[in-house]
């Protein structure tokens, strides 16, 4: 007979969620015809007999059909755990951005396998993925970062269906139901942005404001900007390379950049934005000479933003450190990637060069010329246009900065409340 019943100490349900006590189970197997030989295909676990009886109904009619591929058994045992970790791997570093990559890894590792990591590949149910979604919402993960989960999930058992490793995909019959992605916090406005300068000027938080704020550079670009690239003389620098995604901790010395999009990134210095650079190198001159005095290795990396030993900082702890900021300032919540949005829109509003904003952000010349509806056919600029294009940004650039006007703080109106840290010792 194709269905047998067979005892077992720990059932599931019929959503396939383990009950802890014994129970009667059905496998199924059908002995059919294959090119190369006689098969047997099994799968074995069905909590009622009806259910077997079913399946039996649809394999056979499957394994009748020559074109069918069965499912392969071995695989499909694996746990979920064995199958992701291995799928990530594969399917990440072929696919997938340095920084997505990431955070398909950090997903899998702390939101999925904690949960489900156990179950046998084939065994995982859309009940199973629900119950781990509502864990992770009564955890206090937010909308987005379960979504995230899923959308790993619906991927990766796409992926496992494909191979024949499952006969269906779980994911893709989930209940759960996403609310709507909550809204993006606003940019700040040019007079918020000025505040927001007037109250970071003078500690540590402010070539890295000046970067992302004023200029719209990346997080990663900004820690991996060396000072080699920075050419003060003709009062410009070369966004060329970025920190990679994800440093482990501990990290001394950085052997080797990850590139940018756009590696041909020139960006002007100006007469608003000098001082600060210049400030920014007699630091590093500083602290160069105050761990040598001391005794202490002073690791050269050539970052112009870099620990006080020249170590370069990690993207996580930084933002992390930015947020406590932006509390601690009482600003309108903002994230550091927001500092970029923050500095096209303010740029574009008082300048309506959508173009040149769009070069200064590195975005590529065929992505801008999609968004404004002309020829793709842009990576063709030629040389002598390179001047005239560093004008333009230079042109923009000064007319954002003008019209922030930093200046120093006012003491008596802008000062926190006694009780808690000066801005100058909040920590990159």
């Amino acid at each position: 007979m194709a269905i047998s019943a067979r005892k077992v100490q720990n059932k599931r349900d019929g959503n396939g969620v383990l009950t802890g006590k014994p129970g009667t189970v059905y496998d199924v197997n059908i002995k059919y015809n294959a090119p190369e030989g006689k098969k047997t295909y099994s799968k074995k676990g069905f909590a009622t007999k009806k259910e077997a009886t079913q399946h039996e109904a649809e394999m056979k009619t499957k394994l009748a059909n020559p074109v069918y591929t069965p499912i392969v058994a071995s695989q499909g045992k694996q746990t979920v755990k064995e199958y992701l970790e291995e799928w990530v791997e594969n399917h990440g570093k072929a696919n997938l951005r340095s920084s997505t990559f990431a955070g398909y890894k950090s997903h899998i590792k702390n939101h999925i396998l904690p949960y489900i990591g156990h179950v046998q590949l084939n065994q995982l149910t859309p009940a199973m993925l629900d119950n781990m979604f509502q864990q992770l919402f009564e955890k206090g993960l937010s909308n987005s970062t379960v979504r995230y989960a899923q959308r790993i999930l619906s991927v990766s058992m796409e992926h496992a269906r494909k191979y024949h490793y499952i006969e269906n995909n779980p994911a893709r019959d989930i209940i759960t139901k996403f609310g709507k992605q909550g809204k993006p916090p606003d940019p700040y406005t040019t007079p918020q942005m000025q505040k927001f300068m007037s109250r970071v000027i003078g500690t540590e938080w402010e070539i890295p404001v000046v970067l992302a704020g004023l200029y719209g550079l990346r997080m990663n670009e900004i820690i991996g900007l060396r000072t080699n690239n920075i050419n003060l003389e003709k009062m410009q620098f070369g966004v060329v390379e970025q920190m990679p995604f994800k440093i482990p901790p501990g990290t001394k010395t950085i052997t080797e950049m990850a590139p940018t999009k756009s590696n041909d990134r020139i960006l002007p210095i100006t007469e608003e934005t000098l001082p600060y650079f210049l400030r920014q190198f007699e630091l590093i001159e500083k602290q160069k000479d105050l761990i040598v005095a001391g005794g202490g290795e002073y690791y050269d990396n050539k970052l112009l933003i870099a620990k006080p030993d020249g170590s370069p900082y990690r993207r996580d702890r930084m933002s992390a450190n930015f947020g406590q900021l932006i509390r601690h300032l009482e600003m309108p919540h903002i994230l550091f990637h927001d500092l970029r949005h923050t500095a096209a829109t303010n740029m574009h509003q008082l300048t309506g060069g959508f173009y040149t904003v769009g070069e200064i952000l590195g975005h590529t010349l065929k992505g801008i010329g999609m968004s404004l509806g002309i020829s793709t056919n842009l990576e063709a600029v030629t040389a002598q246009y390179v001047d005239v294009r560093l004008e333009r940004k230079k042109t923009v650039l000064e007319t954002y900065h003008k019209a922030l006007e930093p200046r120093k703080p006012d003491i008596e109106k802008e000062a926190p409340k006694q009780d808690k840290k000066k801005s100058s010792e909040m920590e990159l």
